[in-house]
């Protein structure tokens, strides 16, 4: 491609990113170049740090991409009281831009981290190198257009969401790293800390996740994560217990505890952050989060919270 570059990465500040461009660049000796996607929100220090920390470290070029923030209001706003699905506009942009980008730097060799729903679960659960599909997996297919126009959004504002023409698409090659390497997110995690990665170590301690290390690059974007609690009855926490579980790290029995405590207690760093970006006031907020729990799953106790009707801590009384 032009400037040399054989390779591109799709990359945020991450653990994983660190890992995917030490992997290249310096166990394979190739020339990557990077393609992010920021969110606009307010980052942690940590999640500055981490972004220009991979171009120094390794000396690569990043081409970041800062969406539309009108359009991503709106969206954010309709998507988040429609479907309890706030971050689609920038999820899209993150599986999209990279794609338009590898097709323009003529970089057909596109390096994503793991194949989501192979290592958690999904509606394409198929062990493959190929990234190809990977668009219309559950974290951002598309929308059909006349969900997304309106309230000051055009078309043109929707381009860089659109996949690439299947002609583009046919002359890439994107691939999953995950294929190759053994994915272990605790692994990762040491490795890129040799190489300059901060975690969030005295600046922040989240009280819905069981670590300081996962999705760390700002705070208002975990409201869309954390989502799963109301409509699944899990998320971070019980995301991450389970994996030190497999990683053979951590028991059930001392996993449970940390998901009772944390689970479903939403960071309020993360609601004050979403509410200033998106202009609602907290009340708004959780009048809209209400909506969302899974009545199946859940019942208001008499302080009128929600909670689990079969939390996994009472299986065994």
């Amino acid at each position: 491609g032009p400037g040399g570059y054989d390779c591109a990465v799709a990359v945020s500040g991450g653990k994983d990113s660190h890992f995917q461009v030490y992997m290249l660049k310096e166990v394979m000796r190739m020339n990557p170049i990077l393609f992010s996607v920021e969110d606009n929100f307010p980052m942690t220090e940590a999640g500055k740090h981490n972004l220009k920390n991979i171009s120094e470290e390794f000396g690569c070029t990043i081409i970041s991409c800062k969406p539309n923030i009108r359009a991503q209001k709106v969206l954010m706003r309709k998507f988040f009281e429609k479907y309890g699905k706030p971050t689609w506009y920038v999820d899209r942009l993150i599986y999209t831009f990279p794609l338009h980008m590898a097709a323009k730097f003529n970089t057909p060799f596109l390096c994503y981290g793991e194949n989501v729903s192979f290592e958690y679960g999904g509606n394409a659960d198929v062990e493959t190198y190929s990234a190809k599909d990977q668009i219309e997996n559950g974290v951002a297919v598309g929308f059909p257009k006349e969900e997304l126009l309106g309230y000051g959004v055009s078309e043109n504002d929707l381009i860089l969401t659109e996949a690439p023409s299947a002609e583009e698409l046919a002359r890439l090659d994107p691939f999953y790293m995950s294929y190759f390497v053994p994915w272990n997110s605790y692994k990762n995690y040491q490795i890129a800390k040799e190489h300059g990665f901060h975690d969030l170590t005295h600046e922040w301690d989240r009280t819905h996740h069981a670590e300081n290390f996962d999705q760390i690059d700002s705070r208002a974007y975990l409201v869309h994560s954390w989502l799963k609690y109301p409509k699944f009855g899990h998320a971070a926490a019980t995301d991450y217990t389970a994996r030190y579980i497999r990683y053979g790290m951590m028991t059930r029995e001392e996993a449970i505890p940390i998901i009772k405590a944390r689970d479903g207690k939403l960071d309020p760093l993360c609601v004050r952050d979403f509410c200033a970006f998106c202009g609602y006031t907290e009340t708004e907020f959780w009048a809209i989060m209400d909506k969302f729990y899974n009545r199946d799953l859940f019942e208001k106790d008499e302080y009128g919270e929600w909670v689990l009707k079969h939390p996994i801590w009472e299986e065994n009384k």
